[in-house]
């Protein structure tokens, strides 16, 4: 098929928690956003938070205050589906319910006229969100991380019946706003980050489930061990360069012992049964009324902040410096009289 040419306008049709995200990542690359909700008071939310998003991008030194007002002039909202056929690309991101998700795509697919792209954030596969789609052709998946406008990857991935051309078009549009598209050669569940993301969580629950360690010792290991040098290097790159065979034996030794259930560990379901869901709650697996979750987010986000400085060649950790305050002119004679009783 053909796809458009230029990308002017970007249509963001959620504006939930990956939404208003998805739309500042246009919107501070110069695009113009339509965001799209069902309701004015969650739209008027949304762009709340991305003012307050901007706001911190400004604050890092990300964007300079004159950017961050232009991005957040470049986004409009709106409850009419039908004006996302103005734009050259529609971002899908509706919570992930599989009805929900095929009456957008339905709408959308009537409202939107080819050779507009038509992509899903949600994390679902291409080819689960077509039964009602007569243009299947320009459905990809393009799967932003949270917080979007923090997380460099989108992996994206091709249905059966999406045109061979889409692929390549909406990489070339992603890395033109910064990101970093992650293709996919084939659909499967979860894609590529969740599935080892889950792996790797199946495993910690399972050790403090066991009562192999606590999960004060278990999140310790990996924040001081392997975390370190994931950024730097993938699993598939420190197993080559760490010794392949040396790794290849070990996992041979180890596997067969590793959580392999179908189902979270017990102790987590009981968890969640009870209502304990974290820090909103008061208790998960942590008892955050002994801990400070809101400090904790926040370490996170500077350390995501100070990555995103990385990624764009500035001084890792540099906070944009307020400007200098002028001194008033009240004051400068009191310096002077100072001075001149200096010299007598």
């Amino acid at each position: 098929m053909a796809v458009p040419g230029t990308v002017k306008t970007v249509a963001v049709v959620g504006n939930g928690l990956i939404g208003h995200g998805v739309a500042q990542v246009f919107a501070s690359a110069g695009k113009d956003v339509i965001l799209i909700g069902r309701r004015e008071e969650s739209l008027k939310a949304a762009m709340a938070k991305l003012k307050a998003s901007l706001d911190s991008f400004r604050n890092y030194g990300l964007l300079s205050a004159a950017d961050a007002k232009a991005a957040y002039g470049r986004v409009r909202t709106t409850t009419k589906m039908a004006e996302a056929g103005q734009s050259q690309l529609v971002v899908e991101a509706v919570p992930f319910v599989e009805e929900l998700q095929h009456q957008v795509f339905e709408e959308l697919d009537r409202v939107c006229p080819p050779p507009i792209v038509l992509a899903s954030s949600s994390g679902a596969v291409a080819s689960a969100l077509v039964a009602c789609v007569k243009n299947r052709e320009r459905v990809v998946a393009a799967h932003f991380w949270y917080p979007s406008q923090h997380i460099p990857a989108v992996e994206v991935c091709a249905g059966p019946e999406t045109a061979p051309d889409v692929v390549p078009w909406i990489c070339k549009v992603l890395e033109s706003v910064g990101k970093v598209p992650v293709v996919l050669n084939r659909e499967i569940k979860g894609f590529i980050g969740n599935r080892m993301q889950i792996a790797l969580l199946r495993e910690a629950w399972s050790l403090w489930a066991s009562g192999v360690a606590s999960a004060e010792m278990i999140d310790r290991v990996v924040r001081t061990s392997f975390g370190r040098r994931l950024a730097i290097t993938g699993p598939i790159e420190s197993a080559d360069v760490g010794g392949f065979a040396t790794l290849y034996n070990f996992a041979s030794w180890l596997l067969p012992d590793l959580d392999r259930d179908t189902a979270p560990a017990a102790k987590v379901k009981e968890l969640v049964d009870a209502g304990h869901t974290g820090p909103a709650s008061g208790k998960g697996i942590y008892d955050w009324s002994k801990r400070d979750a809101k400090k904790l987010v926040a370490t996170r986000m500077d350390e995501l902040m100070r990555w995103l400085a990385v990624d764009r060649g500035m001084k890792p950790g540099a906070k944009k410096k307020a400007p200098a305050k002028k001194p008033s002119a009240k004051r400068a004679p009191k310096r002077a009289r100072r001075g001149k009783a200096k010299k007598r």
